[in-house]
């Protein structure tokens, strides 16, 4: 019996598949039978020779979008490296006129083990995202924050093994101290706090993680190198790490221009201290005020507003250490009867 030959039943048959399409048309320049593929070939080849394109791709691999961690400008440079700021990176635009500060932050650099780089100037440019940086542009490593209990620990323990001294000047002096930053936000108010809290024996440097500054090549640099010797904590609530540290035998003075108590007259100075400083626009946020076991005021002018906040840590941690010094004078007079 013969097969007869034609379509299978249903659409399209057995040449269905002839029907599909073959989606759209490819671009011109994606055809490489094209004579516009050859073209964009060339454009390619022209822009990846580019100089300038070829620095900016140089420049991604090291360059950050955040240039808090760079110092650049050949005087803030050399004294960053001369107060031993912990850095990675010295970058050095090539063709540089060297002078002698040019040639000490070369020295410098290679005595510490730095990783030295040349750029050209749009490189350092791009590094820099200014063009303000005189040829030569440090990278500063990040800060090492510590915990806040472990600030508290090693000074309590400092404080206790003090306490077999003979000398009640000693003793006095010896109790912790740390002043806590609520709201100040520029990191060269920070470097002067933690330069002001090194100059008088403070034990550390407590900041909130948010509305705060962080310790930056900016702060490190205003430090002058004290950030290196003085802890920084960051917590994640300052009212309740003050109050674990209330809990720990701590008194909280806070200082606000509206204070009842001038500083260092709070009763307060001899004992373990913490000194709060608000921000200068806002003072100290309501639930950290609260917790203060004393507002302290600075007696200033009535012309002048308020003090920049490192000013104002600086006067109130002297009148602290100025405090203690007084009442260990006092001790040692009453042990000498």
């Amino acid at each position: 019996m013969a097969i007869k030959k034609g379509p299978t039943k249903g659409s399209g048959g057995k040449h269905r598949n002839k029907l599909k399409g073959h989606g759209p048309t490819p671009k011109a320049e994606d055809r490489v039978y094209h004579k516009a593929y050859a073209a964009k070939k060339a454009a390619d080849r022209r822009k990846m020779a580019d100089p300038r394109l070829a620095a900016r791709r140089r420049v991604d691999k090291f360059a950050s979008a955040d240039t808090s961690d760079l110092v650049f400008g050949r005087n803030s440079v050399l004294e960053a490296l001369r107060v031993g700021v912990p850095s990675s990176t010295l970058y050095i635009m090539s063709r540089i006129e060297h002078d002698d500060r040019t040639r000490e932050i070369v020295k410098l650099a290679g005595t510490v083990g730095l990783h030295m780089m040349e750029a050209d100037r749009l490189e350092m440019d791009r590094i820099a995202r200014s063009g303000n940086h005189q040829g030569v542009i440090l990278k500063v490593n990040p800060f090492e924050y510590s915990s806040l209990a472990s600030l508290a620990d090693r000074a309590e323990k400092k404080a206790k093994a003090m306490e077999a001294a003979n000398s009640a000047a000693a003793r006095i002096a010896a109790r912790p101290l740390f002043i806590a930053l609520d709201g100040v936000t520029d990191p060269q108010n920070l470097g002067a706090v933690i330069r002001s809290a090194a100059a008088f024996g403070a034990n550390g440097v407590i900041l909130p993680e948010r509305r705060s500054a962080s310790v930056t090549a900016a702060a490190w640099k205003v430090s002058a190198g004290a950030a290196a010797h003085m802890p920084v904590a960051r917590v994640v609530n300052l009212n309740k790490a003050i109050e674990g540290l209330k809990e720990r035998g701590y008194y909280v003075v806070g200082l606000d221009g509206g204070g009842d108590k001038l500083v260092g007259e709070t009763g307060f100075e001899t004992d373990p201290l913490v000194v709060v400083l608000g921000s200068e626009g806002s003072g100290l946020s309501r639930l950290v005020r609260e917790a203060c076991d004393a507002i302290a005021g600075i007696p200033i002018s009535s012309s002048v507003e308020s003090l920049n906040a490192s000013v104002a840590a600086g006067i109130s941690l002297y009148a602290v250490a100025n405090a203690r010094r007084k009442a260990g004078a006092a001790g040692a007079a009453v042990s000498a009867k």
